[in-house]
């Protein structure tokens, strides 16, 4: 919904080859981004989806308000196969919860497997969502009908069914038998809410966003769960990051992430400055240059909230006049490390994030091709651009560049991610193609894309539905 997620980034016009040599257009990326102009809107507007959505914020911050803050420290990270040893120790799935057929709950579970999880597990070779979240959901009814709801509602999104909704039986079930987990104070709750979460975002307005965040916000805090974790909770921590960074993005600059940004890494010692602490954050992430593709893709999507983050402040500062959270140093130095954080990221890219190959334009090809050999390096680049875009759009007016690179070039990093770049675009026949992507990608996926096409229509000057009418 990348990330984390549907497409708010694509590299325009690749190829990706992720399954068996099998070759995959790069319109299929899924960055989970929420919202359609179809039937998402009924959908969204249903009373009784919108009385579970406030039935599930009431378990969630009632969940929260009972815990005692900080009084968990990061859980260790163990299999979602431990206790699962012996044929006795076994639990079989329980079909019986709700009235829909089990046929087609087989259906569902599947289509989790084949379908969905893929694409949350984009940043994770080991492949939790996929591999283990089923094992664990053996051991957990509530998390169980959550991946039945979030494969249903996928589903329903591809079918483009405005009637049939099997999401809304299976989402209740989840939330009425979630806060008996709640109350154990269990660190695997996690993985149903943020499903839960995920589902919600992909079924309603994306400018409710925060909504549908806070209370995975509220427990990852609570539990101390961060991006460097460990283990299954990690990949449900990104899988969450990428929903606060499409959120952020979609804001753009009006709002940050729900989670402080300090939330998304191990506690840095008090004593030390925000250079010396962004080193240390450097070296988890890199690990002095032996970084795996997965981490590096997370880093990309932690400097890209960063870049989020600082636009938020520098509006704020702006135009209502607030600190620019002045301990960091002046705009100029946070804008700086963040840029060399940025670059640095590039340089350090292990083998498996570069591409594998790249095709100019010209002669017909109004976007450059690359193609890449690994998921995590189509997102992860794909963020590393729209970061530099947003870094480029409000650098300091003195701040001098380097105009031989071209990372130095708004228009370079435009021709590769979509939406963000996209407004960059001026030409009509480029603004058909990005059309077209975007057309595919709700086809194709089920993931809502279309409604970015709106925002792109305006910020082009065009009628709305005027560039829709013309692919």
């Amino acid at each position: 919904m990348e990330d984390s997620m549907a497409p708010i980034f694509t590299e325009t016009g690749a190829l990706a080859e992720p399954f068996n040599g099998a070759t995959l257009p790069v319109e299929e990326e899924a960055f989970l981004s929420p919202g359609t102009f179809s039937s998402a809107d009924e959908y969204a507007a249903n009373p009784r989806f919108l009385e579970l959505q406030e039935e599930l914020r009431g378990v969630l911050f009632s969940a929260v308000a009972s815990l005692e803050p900080n009084s968990y420290t990061s859980p260790v990270p163990s299999s979602p196969t431990e206790g699962l040893g012996s044929r006795a120790s076994r639990q079989s799935l329980d079909f019986t919860r709700v009235s829909i057929p089990k046929i087609r709950l087989i259906y569902y579970l599947k289509n989790w497997i084949t379908e969905c999880a893929p694409y949350l597990d984009k940043f994770d070779e080991a492949r939790h969502f996929g591999v283990h979240i089923p094992i664990l959901a053996q051991r957990s009814p509530a998390l169980f009908y959550a991946i039945l709801a979030f494969s249903a509602r996928q589903t329903e999104r591809k079918a483009c069914l405005d009637t049939a909704y099997d999401s809304l039986e299976l989402y209740q079930e989840s939330i009425r038998l979630l806060a008996p987990c709640l109350q154990a104070k269990d660190p695997n709750v996690l993985v149903t809410v943020c499903i839960l979460a995920v589902m919600e975002l992909m079924s309603v307005s994306p400018r409710d966003w925060r909504r549908h965040v806070e209370g995975c916000a509220a427990l990852f805090d609570s539990f101390n769960v961060n991006g460097l974790s460990g283990g299954h909770l990690q990949a449900v921590f990104w899988c969450y990051a990428r929903m606060e960074l499409c959120g952020a993005i979609i804001s753009n600059g009006a709002e940050s992430t729900v989670l402080p940004l300090e939330k998304w890494v191990p506690a840095m010692p008090q004593a030390s400055g925000s250079k010396e602490k962004e080193g240390v954050i450097r070296d988890l992430f890199c690990h002095k240059g032996r970084s795996s593709p997965d981490m590096h893709a997370n880093w990309a999507v932690y400097l890209c909230a960063k870049a989020c983050d600082l636009a938020c402040r520098r509006t704020r500062h702006l135009e209502l006049g607030e600190d620019l959270d002045q301990h960091a140093g002046p705009f100029i130095d946070q804008w700086s490390r963040l840029w060399d954080d940025l670059q640095y990221w590039l340089e350090q890219r292990p083998a498996a994030m570069l591409p594998i190959k790249t095709t100019g334009i010209g002669g017909g090809q109004i976007f450059p091709e690359v193609l890449f050999a690994h998921w995590a390096a189509i997102s992860g680049n794909q963020m590393y651009h729209a970061a530099c875009i947003m870094m480029l759009e409000m650098r300091p007016g003195r701040k001098a560049l380097s105009s031989s690179k071209p990372h130095y070039s708004a228009i370079w990093h435009a021709r590769r991610p979509l939406y963000i770049a996209g407004k960059l675009l001026s030409h009509h026949s480029e603004h058909v193609e990005v059309a077209r992507l975007f057309k595919t990608v709700e086809k194709t996926t089920g993931w809502g894309a279309l409604w970015r096409l709106k925002d792109l229509e305006r910020a082009w000057g065009y009628e709305p539905g005027e560039i829709l009418s013309v692919i």
